[in-house]
């Protein structure tokens, strides 16, 4: 081991590590008393928002996300938030106009998101580039994401190119982000040395302990020169989580690297959340299956949080005993869809028709809306170029896009603003209707109900 430095903790249990052990069903309530203790543990940063937790707040919590937002930033002020955000998807499941887009951040800003990691599905890296200038725009802290998978093409070069291509787009820092805990030591190490050669910004590693190797690759890319790593507290890592916060520290201080970690806030902090896995695990809210590695996920490439959605999907549809056929089917999906990482929306996408090609009998006997989307461009372009008897199989002669998706979309915020109308008592309220129609309509109609209104105010005197 050569130069030691000082190593960066980001925090993963308030978003990713319960989206990934328990589809995101944490409510508020069961962070806010631990909030300030995060705060003071010296933590690089806190990822708290973000992903599917926008559309889990309103979905199934009956939470505001906003709210939410606001409530963190004032429980755990001196630390940075951290928030992921699918470039022109936002946190929705299609591309918005640009001045949603610029909308978005902004808001997300003066809420208190400090760290915007973004990133394309696709690493089209045209679909990053209108969330990077308004974070910018902001001035705060864009972090853009490599979306990490493996096939014929994704090689080194290939990464580091676009590692180039993303610190000469402005950003400020640079994350690997490794979904599916696929990325081994070895190349792990190799990576981060190739791209910390071309690159002077900060380099972060993301990744899952999904597949048993995640504590072996984390040491490695330090080893390597990476500057931040994000790890989970204990109770809630390992499994489909990030490996745990304590035990990676730990390794690395007698290693001899630095971090500014304060161990025995660590200790309350994973007192806190060992007693919510208890009751999560009592609430069936988190499955014994995610819990343990599985090395199978180093084939099938599928990321924790996909495979706990999934898991759960099928038992609702009564199609549990299909769990192990639905996951071969992924990676054959996945070939034929152009090698694309399985990352939201496209670990959906790849899954659901994974699901109905195994549920029907037959492939491709029916294919989603959203694949259909994708196989005419617009999501972006394939890592690999698709067979082109295949499309024309699914979509006969429809002509297929090459440029950015987005340039096709007219500006629409004030027209959402008009078609909300007084539902919306905020530019939030018109966000939470943009990024889902349906459902955050229905969150603003249940919120405004009179007889809601009249038993908080009786609850309050």
């Amino acid at each position: 081991m050569t130069e030691k430095h000082l190593v960066g903790i980001t925090e993963t249990v308030l978003r990713d590590a319960h989206q990934s052990l328990l589809a995101t069903r944490m409510p508020f309530e069961d962070m806010k008393d631990i909030l300030p203790v995060l705060d003071q543990a010296g933590y690089a940063s806190l990822e708290c928002w973000g992903g599917a937790t926008f559309d889990a707040c309103i979905r199934f919590l009956n939470e505001d996300p906003w709210e939410r937002l606001r409530n963190i930033k004032a429980l755990a002020p001196n630390t940075p938030l951290q928030m992921l955000l699918r470039g022109q998807n936002l946190l929705g499941y299609r591309h918005y106009a640009d001045d949603v887009v610029d909308k978005f951040v902004e808001k997300a800003a003066a809420n208190g998101i400090d760290i915007f990691r973004i990133f394309d599905a696709l690493n089209d890296m045209r679909n990053t580039k209108q969330s990077v200038a308004a974070v910018k725009k902001a001035g705060k802290e864009a972090q853009v994401a490599i979306a990490f998978t493996t096939s014929p093409v994704h090689t080194d070069e290939y990464y580091v190119g676009l590692a180039k291509e993303i610190e000469a787009m402005g950003a400020d820092s640079l994350c690997i982000k490794d979904m599916a805990g696929i990325l081994t030591p070895e190349r792990g190490y190799s990576l981060v040395k190739a791209i910390k050669e071309v690159v002077t910004i900060p380099l972060i590693v993301h990744t899952h302990a999904t597949s048993g190797v995640s504590q072996m690759t984390l040491l490695k890319v330090v080893e390597a020169g990476a500057d931040r790593i994000d790890t989970a507290i204990s109770p809630l890592s390992e499994g489909t989580s990030q490996p745990a916060t304590e035990s990676l520290v730990i390794a690395l201080e007698e290693l001899g690297y630095e971090t500014t970690i304060d161990h025995t806030k660590l200790d309350l902090i994973a007192d806190h959340f060992r007693k919510m896995r208890d009751k999560y695990l009592a609430e069936g809210l988190i499955n014994p299956k995610m819990l343990t590695a599985d090395p199978r996920a180093l084939i099938y490439q599928v990321p924790g949080g996909m495979l706990s959605n999934l898991s759960s999907q099928l038992k609702q549809a009564g199609l549990a005993e299909k769990y192990d056929e639905v996951l071969a089917e992924v990676p054959r999906v996945r070939q034929d869809l152009g090698y694309p990482p399985l990352v939201t929306p496209l670990s959906q996408m790849v899954g659901t028709q994974a699901t109905m090609n195994i549920a029907t009998g037959e492939r491709y006997k029916m294919v989603s809306n959203e694949v259909r989307s994708y196989l005419v461009g617009k999501y972006g372009k394939s890592p690999v170029a698709i067979d082109e008897t295949f499309r024309r199989g699914i979509m006969g002669d429809e002509k297929v896009i090459d440029y950015r998706p987005a340039d096709d979309l007219e500006a629409e915020f004030e027209k959402l603003t008009l078609e909300i109308g007084d539902l919306a008592k905020s530019e939030e309220d018109v966000l939470i209707y943009a990024l889902f129609p349906e459902v955050g309509k229905n969150f603003l109609m249940k919120r405004n109900q009179p007889e809601e209104s009249v038993v908080k105010v009786t609850a309050y005197i």
